[in-house]
């Protein structure tokens, strides 16, 4: 018996080593046909096994980047760059090659390579990770953010900063400048005469630059390497996303591209993860709005919905009643598109509509993971409605949104979208209408003088709040407030950003006339003014009587 084991290891070897020798054969050949191919095609060819591999070339390009683009880097020091590819033809390598060369400077060489030879460079990153962290895209670092800490609090800097900077430079002073001045969006745009850049400041957009029309090729190709999008289509709209990590915080960027006259506009929405530190006490909320509304999230069940047009800080309200509702007994699933933020503590889902996971199917799989509370992203269709509705009749707390443009407005949409009167009204808890108001810069505040007639505006809307609504105003009294600009405001004159709300509690009235079907907005308005709703004008006019804003900017976003 000891014998045949023997033979049988040995037949075994042999056969081992007859398939290791077909193998290398089998590679060989190949390497022979890859070859033929380089030099019939007038390329450089290389044979990477007999080539030894600069694993500090690796940082150059990501291994995502690599692998995707079959592109991998194999030397890399101040006078040559060497690459390899397996696919010479690919319409994204030369615009890739481009934008490599604006980093790194010297002498490029690209090699066809085979398939093998490929696989031994990508398995090289695996075994370099062991031995240090490799750079998993082209990326923006906190160092290189400091480096502009400062210098960028203006717009007229931010534009001399941007003439002679490098590419690279470019793209980081383009979100230092960001951050520094608090924007929460950068619109990069191909234009005749140059690019446009300009920043969404407290909802507002502002110049910041004006940059070189012939920059724009490299420009892009930075932004698209950052946020991972191809970087040869122009013709389409992409959307990628890159993070950037600060001691302090987290900065995701989502990027929006699409196709313009001129070439595309590209759009960076800042979200900063110190957003979802925002608590319920934060929001702006007054006087009987703060306790109806802070009543009604303490109910067990019933629907509370948020309305405004988009911007006008609907998801940030929503989050800040869940950060108020988020303890260990209590499960709460949000339903989301996009999930803006990242909330501990709370299960978010990211609805996926080219896979046919909408709002009202993903409603129905949410319910079935038993919550207390769920916070639907959006509702725009009657089997979305229908399916809330019936979740906050059978026992659940529901936060959602609807586009109206007041707080009354929200039964009319519900009602044309098909939901049933009969069900809307004992399932709805309250609507908060809002919309967001810059706040007076505190460090430049000064009185400010308003003519006779807007005076005599804003005495006949003050006096149209109900003595229900317990809030007293002097008409002989009206003091306001502006910014005149300074440093610290980046010299805008304002500084952050409150809401101003209205909310149009359910009373038997009210459902009296939803039951009816006969539910207008204009009515509904009126009944909950009668009952001593504040409307959004009036809040906005009573906290520029404090100085927390100006009476322009109220009138600019509730008028």
């Amino acid at each position: 018996m000891a014998g045949k084991s023997k033979i049988r290891l040995a037949t075994e070897e042999v056969s081992e080593q007859f398939e290791e020798k077909m193998h290398t054969l089998a590679l060989k050949e190949r390497e022979r046909e890859v070859e033929q191919d380089a030099t019939a095609a007038g390329l450089p060819y290389l044979d990477v096994q007999h080539f030894p591999i600069n694993r500090e070339a690796l940082e150059l390009i990501p291994e995502a980047e690599a692998r995707r683009l079959k592109l991998v880097p194999l030397l890399v020091n101040e006078e040559e760059i060497r690459l390899g590819t397996t696919d010479y033809s690919n319409p994204e390598l030369k615009p890739y090659l481009e934008s490599l060369r604006q980093r790194q400077k010297g002498h490029y060489l690209t090699y066809l390579i085979s398939e093998h030879s490929l696989e031994l460079v990508l398995r090289t990153y695996a075994g370099m990770a062991k031995i240090r962290p490799v750079v998993t895209g082209v990326t923006i670092s906190e160092a290189e953010i400091k480096k502009y800490q400062g210098t960028v609090n203006n717009f007229k800097r931010v534009n001399e900063l941007l003439q002679d900077a490098t590419l690279t430079e470019l793209v980081t002073i383009l979100i230092a400048g960001a951050l520094e001045l608090r924007a929460s969006d950068i619109h990069v745009e191909a234009e005749e005469a140059g690019i446009a850049v300009r920043y969404r400041i407290d909802g507002a957009l502002y110049q910041a630059a004006l940059i070189k029309q012939e920059l724009w090729p490299q420009i892009t190709s930075r932004l698209k390497l950052l946020s991972k999008l191809k970087i040869n289509i122009t013709t389409e709209p992409q959307d990628g996303r890159f993070t950037i990590h600060l001691s302090n915080d987290t900065v995701e960027v989502r990027v929006s591209t699409i196709p313009t006259a001129y070439g595309e506009s590209v759009v960076m929405r800042l979200l900063r993860s110190s957003a979802t530190g925002l608590q319920f006490d934060d929001l702006g909320l007054t006087g009987q709005a703060y306790e109806d509304l802070k009543r009604e999230i303490k109910r067990p069940n019933g629907m509370i919905m948020t309305t405004g047009p988009t911007g006008s800080g609907k998801t940030t309200t929503l989050y800040a009643i869940l950060n108020n509702l988020n303890r260990p007994e209590i499960k709460i699933i949000t339903l989301e598109d996009p999930i803006e933020y990242k909330l501990k503590g709370v299960n978010q889902s990211q609805v996926d509509h080219a896979k046919g996971y909408d709002f009202a199917r993903g409603l129905k799989a949410v319910l079935r993971q038993d919550p207390d509370v769920v916070m639907v992203g959006e509702i725009r269709d009657f089997e979305t409605a229908d399916v809330a509705i019936n979740a906050a009749l059978t026992g659940h707390l529901v936060l959602s949104t609807v586009h109206t443009n007041s707080a009354a407005g929200a039964i009319p949409r519900f009602l044309a979208m098909g939901a049933k009167a009969f069900l809307l009204a004992p399932a709805l808890n309250c609507v908060v209408g809002q919309r967001l108001v810059r706040r007076i810069c505190p460090d430049c505040k000064e009185e400010d003088k308003l003519d006779s007639a807007t005076t005599e505006r804003i005495k006949k809307l003050l006096s149209g709040i109900t003595p229900k609504s317990e809030v007293k105003v002097n008409p002989t009294k009206l003091s306001f407030h502006r910014g005149n600009g300074c440093a610290k405001c980046g010299h805008l004159g304002y500084r952050g950003r409150v809401g101003i709300y209205e909310i149009m509690n359910m009373n038997p009235e009210v459902e009296k006339i939803i039951f009816a079907n006969k539910a207008s907005e204009a009515e509904l308005q009126e009944i909950a003014v009668k009952n001593g709703m504040v409307t959004m004008v009036q809040d906005g006019l009573l906290k520029a009587l404090q100085g927390i804003t100006t009476v322009d900017e109220v009138f600019r976003v509730a008028e």
